[in-house]
């Protein structure tokens, strides 16, 4: 009997090793790398034959002679769910959707693909992990009932190949990616080896069939996708549906798109029959803002197209122990170092003794400048228990002399102010003029951090 070849790879990051050790040398993980079988594929099989993404046609051409198209998208008839595609699902995208357990993924990709066979397409859901039984309850519960709707129980991707030939649907939901096992790779299902060579499979199926497929990937503990970034890197869309289980609100976040635009987000509100749009998604992150406490200040935020306001709160407090705490929530926490750097040399609070704990109320992550002035602001109200004017907004990006530069979009941000009932919006002194202002608010504009805190805190 011939002696096989086997390799170890990590489970982490892809790591390939001729033999086993305890640390992985590519990621520093322990015990991660896992044995795996080389063997040669059987001639005639679909793994010998991997071909190309155009099956042989694609040919060279000069990028001057070729004809830029609109790629067509299917409409998911959720407006939130489109927005962060970039206006639909389009045809032949591989799109890989990433969650927490119970955050909500198999409820939200089954009411898309309710929607989208409501709308007349052939919708195809596959389910590695559920019963034909156990999808069709749930699907009773969210009112997805439409004949255009298959379901299908399957983990073999040979199988699940012939199915969706036969069937020839228009998208194709695979819950999830680490169940679904290549009959030609060795290892178990959810290792690298599979996950890579069955994304690859579906990826050429997408292709070349011109099927939208969007597939489920589980997460680590730290919140991104298992195993190693190299899925990211092959599909078109990576999506993340965060927040809190025990929250009603989730957030759809695209953090790579090939079709649109990578900054947009959705929301959703957890009902009792499924996932609700949520329309205006500043009015719902102010909803339970406390007025007239200090350490509150709200800023206008762009996530992609939309201006968004939420509530910035801090919190400065004296240390208890010899190196002071620097905590953040919704934001970078090396930001948060800097600005009270800033405030310390520039403005003169003693803050080198005092822990300082900033979060962003609602679940969302900032991670623009443009929210610098309202961290100071809140920091600088927190540390002189000075309230803030509640009926203010903040925008300003701090640089490190205590300058404030200017923001773009700074329209958008006012008019979102102003429709919402705010008074007055502190903003860079660059940005306050060369525009119109909208009525019935009052536009201030600073080139200092101490005369933003001048303007809302009285000095």
């Amino acid at each position: 009997m011939a002696k096989y070849k086997s390799k170890y790879v990590c489970q982490e990051c892809g790591y390939e090793s001729p033999k086993w050790m305890g640390k992985c040398p590519g990621c520093a993980s322990w015990n991660t790398l896992v044995e795996e079988i080389i063997e040669k594929p059987k001639a005639g099989t679909a793994g010998a034959r991997h071909g190309g993404l155009a099956a042989g046609s694609s040919k060279m051409a000069s990028i001057t002679t070729i004809v830029g198209e609109d790629e067509p998208r299917l409409d998911t008839n959720m407006s939130e769910l489109n927005r962060v595609l970039g206006g639909g699902v389009v045809p032949g995208s591989l799109v890989l959707v990433g969650g927490d357990p119970g955050i909500g993924k198999s409820t939200l990709l089954l009411q898309t693909s309710q929607e989208l066979a409501s709308n007349g397409h052939t919708v195809l859901y596959i389910s590695g992990e559920e019963s034909a039984k156990q999808i069709k309850l749930r699907a009773e519960r969210l009112g997805a009932n439409s004949a255009q709707l298959y379901v299908l129980a399957e983990t073999d991707l040979f199988l699940l190949e012939q199915q969706i030939t036969q069937l020839n649907p228009a998208v194709v939901i695979m819950d999830s990616i680490q169940t679904i096992f290549h009959p030609d790779v060795t290892s178990a299902p959810g290792s690298v080896a599979q996950v890579r060579e069955c994304t690859a499979h579906l990826m050429r199926l997408a292709k070349t069939k011109d099927i939208a497929i969007m597939i489920v990937g589980h997460v680590t503990k730290q919140g991104a996708i298992a195993g190693p970034r190299l899925l990211e890197h092959m599909v078109d869309s990576v999506l993340y549906f965060e927040g809190e289980r025990h929250n009603t609100y989730r957030i759809l976040r695209a953090v790579k798109n090939r079709f649109g635009s990578t900054n947009e987000i959705g929301i959703f509100e957890m009902a009792e029959k499924g996932l609700a749009e949520v329309t205006n998604p500043s009015e719902m992150f102010l909803s339970e803002r406390s007025l007239g406490v200090a350490g509150s200040t709200v800023v206008a935020s762009m996530e992609g197209t939309r201006p968004v306001l939420v509530e910035m709160q801090a919190l400065v407090t004296p240390t208890g122990f010899a190196t002071p705490r620097r905590m953040a929530t919704g934001v970078d926490h090396n930001r948060i170092a800097m600005i009270m750097a800033v405030l310390e040399k520039r403005v003169g609070l003693l803050l080198q003794n005092q822990d300082a704990y900033v979060n962003v109320a609602g679940g969302v992550r900032l991670d623009e400048p443009a929210i610098d002035l309202a961290v100071a602001v809140s920091l600088a109200s927190s540390f002189r228990d000075k309230q803030t004017n509640p009926y203010d907004v903040v925008i300003g990006e701090i640089g490190l002399t205590g300058e404030v530069r200017g923001v773009s979009r700074i329209e958008q941000r006012v008019k979102e102010a102003q429709k919402l009932g705010f008074k007055r919006v502190i903003i860079p002194a660059k940005n306050s003029t060369g525009w119109e202002y909208p009525t019935g608010i009052e536009i201030v504009g600073v080139h200092t951090v101490s005369e933003a805190l001048r303007e809302t805190l009285g000095g």
